[in-house]
């Protein structure tokens, strides 16, 4: 019998996660949950935006949502450190065309028949697919 699908994480409890402390799959602290991306078509939490990395040598990179869960004043996510740190910097002040998202997916492994990239990948090129939460 196959598992069943994890199920989604609702924009309440993603919201929920801001300002947490963000660890990576093996424990190591990677930063912290700085605030959210939603899709801009249902306005359901799309990624995660963390700040890592020390003092001055700050960057915000999206984490997949689906790919995190929260409790007690922590977020874990289901990656490596290394892919976390290394993922592409993002702009949470503007919104994520698909090619970014897409992009974004590919460095998380996320092939374009599952997750997000199933998501986006039959919209418009150009298309704003994900936007700040609140905006």
């Amino acid at each position: 019998m196959a598992d069943p699908a994890p199920a989604p994480v609702t924009l309440a409890e993603a919201g929920g996660w801001l300002g947490f402390e963000l660890d990576e799959l093996g424990g190591r602290s990677l930063g912290t949950v700085h605030s959210l991306y939603v899709d801009a078509e249902n306005g359901e939490p799309a990624w995660l935006i963390a700040r890592i990395g020390r003092r001055r040598r700050t960057r915000l990179v999206a984490v997949p949502v689906l790919d995190c869960a929260g409790a007690a004043g922590r977020a874990w996510v289901a990656h490596e450190g290394g892919a976390v740190r290394s993922a592409p910097t993002v702009d949470p002040t503007r919104p994520l065309l698909r090619e970014h998202e897409l992009a974004i997916c590919a460095h998380y492994g996320i092939g374009e028949r599952v997750g997000r990239a199933a998501a986006v990948l039959g919209r418009p090129e150009g298309a704003v697919t994900s936007k700040p939460q609140g905006s």
